[in-house]
């Protein structure tokens, strides 16, 4: 569905992805990790075109989106949910729901509903007066009536109760079960494990490690070495 093959992205003179590929298949979960400053979020604003990739292709099922605005590779059923979020804290959760709604989406107000019933209880509040979870939940919802095909997920449960987290975390799985491929950046590795088929490693803006779920699971060595907070970090 979703091919990277060979980016490269600069911040001005400063080359910070350098040669990523990677892939994302119909339905599977993909777990993007590394350190931060390893260039996770970089990766996937170039996949959506708010960070321009100066050489390599994005392919998005078959076409090259590489060259594309933002705005047309959302329209190609690709959705991203920033680390910040992006919700309009003035509106209510429905009013945010209903401008995202896609004319040919599979997922109704109904739909986002059932999946995050505290989005119901809380439909008339503004987005301003929900918890951190209850936002998350919200920009995962809006999202989905984009009618997406891949969705996009930056740190989706950073700084989130557990509880709340066990919450999203299933909810991402009855997503996943609707068919719709993720791609996500996380470094809860339990919240990876739970959800992804497959992971890849960045480290200093190149792919340094690739692996299916049990394999990942299994090496402890690759987790200590690329993902400890004590292992010393690059200067970005």
């Amino acid at each position: 569905m979703l091919d990277v093959q060979d980016i490269h992205v600069f911040y001005g003179q400063s080359h910070v992805i350098q040669g990523v590929s990677l892939t994302v298949r119909q339905g599977e979960v993909v777990c993007l990790l590394g350190r931060n400053g390893a260039g996770k979020s970089t990766t996937m604003k170039s996949i959506m075109g708010l960070v321009p990739a100066r050489g390599g292709r994005i392919v998005f099922k078959g076409q090259d989106i590489t060259a594309l605005p933002t705005h047309r590779i959302a329209d190609r059923n690709i959705c991203f949910v920033p680390e910040d979020r992006g919700i309009f804290r003035l509106l209510t959760v429905e009013e945010n729901l209903k401008l995202a709604a896609h004319a040919g989406s599979d997922w109704s107000l109904d739909d986002i509903y059932r999946v995050f019933p505290r989005l119901h209880e809380r439909r008339r509040n503004g987005g301003g007066q929900l918890s951190g979870g209850e936002q998350q939940m919200l920009a995962i919802g809006r999202a989905l009536m984009n009618a997406p095909e891949l969705l996009i997920l930056d740190e989706p449960v950073e700084g989130l109760a557990p509880v709340i987290v066990d919450e999203i975390v299933e909810r991402l799985k009855l997503i996943r079960e609707r068919g719709i491929a993720i791609l996500l950046i996380e470094q809860n590795l339990e919240v990876c494990t739970q959800l992804a088929d497959r992971h890849y490693i960045l480290e200093s803006g190149r792919i340094v490690y690739e692996n299916d779920n049990a394999g990942f699971t299994a090496d402890n060595g690759i987790k200590d070495k690329y993902l400890s907070v004590g292992a010393e970090t690059p200067p970005r």
